[in-house]
């Protein structure tokens, strides 16, 4: 069965029901149902930015909901002032990515800690900065913008015309990541999170890498704030709070890390999740959410993404006892073990 899954044939099979299923589910799903799925597609971009440089790069982040915010509030100002849409699209982008830079390259060479330090300032500092920022923000009470409504020669509704538009942008996005670390960049990533003294005597500097790593995290994060404003036509500086980081943090770690499955897994656990818990006591959220995320790292330390391995290392070794941690359950995921093969 696992040698089956490994052609390619299977692979181009999965990946063209995939394709049929992003083309009609969203004309026959209810308007609820894209609307949650779209919001899923938001996430899962988010996640997979804050994969790129923790999971892919070994470095602490906890301010991806800043590029996030950021690339939502250019989109607002660019939609609220009649820009070109592709012209705020690319500036969604650019902005968040420069700032990634700007601050990959001051934090980079402090190593260590100093990366995690500086993004937890991230979204402390964005907070207020958005409400003082009026002119461009609109203080507290945010800003609204539409432009993502259904064209008339299309014939669609709404919310199927903005799930096709999120589909394909994430769609591009996971190609392009997906293609970048499991080549030469991801190569050499994966050598200067095992070992950067490794690294640099083979040429590799880790400074640039983990720079560029931050800041197509910084860009992915882009990405995802244009995709909020397309579904959510609306953000303020809620869309900042610290939380909302630390709890992207957790969707990729229950995800799964350094995987691309992880990231759609945190999607979905950031959107069904914080709704689940709250549906069963509001006052017991925060601790039922550091219960599931503590259960699932005891069981399955490198996440969900991580089951089919694991479960697969229980059939090989029958006389381990059910719940107990795989051999290999400290081991990088498939696709980061692809890498150091190649």
């Amino acid at each position: 069965m696992s040698q089956l899954l490994k052609k390619p044939a299977v692979h181009w099979a999965a990946l063209g029901v995939l394709v049929a299923l992003a083309v009609v589910l969203p004309l026959v799903l209810p308007e609820i149902a894209n609307d949650t799925i779209a919001r899923i597609i938001v996430f899962a971009v988010a996640v997979l930015g804050l994969n790129v440089v923790m999971g892919y790069a070994g470095q602490v982040s906890l301010g991806q909901i800043f590029f996030l915010g950021l690339g939502a509030y250019v989109t607002a100002y660019g939609v609220t002032h009649d820009w070109n849409i592709v012209l705020t699209f690319v500036l969604a982008l650019i902005i968040p990515a420069l700032a990634g830079l700007l601050i990959a390259l001051a934090a980079a060479r402090l190593g260590g800690l100093a990366i995690a330090m500086v993004t937890i300032a991230l979204p402390i500092v964005g907070l207020p900065l958005a409400k003082r920022l009026s002119d461009w923000t609109g203080g507290s009470q945010g800003v609204s913008s539409r432009f993502s409504d259904a064209p008339e020669w299309t014939g669609l509704y709404n919310d199927q015309w903005k799930l096709y538009l999120v589909i394909v942008i994430a769609a591009v996005t996971f190609a392009l990541v997906r293609n970048f670390v499991r080549g030469k960049f991801g190569r050499a990533l994966a050598i200067v999170k095992e070992n950067p003294a490794v690294a640099s005597s083979m040429g590799i500097s880790p400074y640039w890498y983990k720079v560029l790593a931050f800041t197509i995290a910084s860009l992915v994060g882009g990405v995802s704030g244009f995709l909020y404003m397309t579904v959510l036509q609306y953000t303020s500086p809620e869309t900042l709070s610290f939380h909302h980081s630390i709890t992207l943090v957790a969707s990729m770690v229950i995800g799964g890390a350094a995987t691309m499955v992880g990231s759609v897994i945190g999607g979905i656990y950031y959107v069904f999740v914080p709704v689940l818990t709250n549906a069963i006591d509001p006052n017991l959220t925060a601790a039922l959410q550091g219960a599931i995320l503590l259960l699932v790292l005891f069981l399955l330390p490198g996440g969900l993404a991580s089951l089919p391995r694991t479960l697969a290392g229980l059939r090989r070794s029958p006389g381990v006892r059910p719940g107990a941690p795989p051999a290999d359950a400290g081991a990088p995921p498939p696709e980061y073990s692809t890498h150091n093969s190649q």
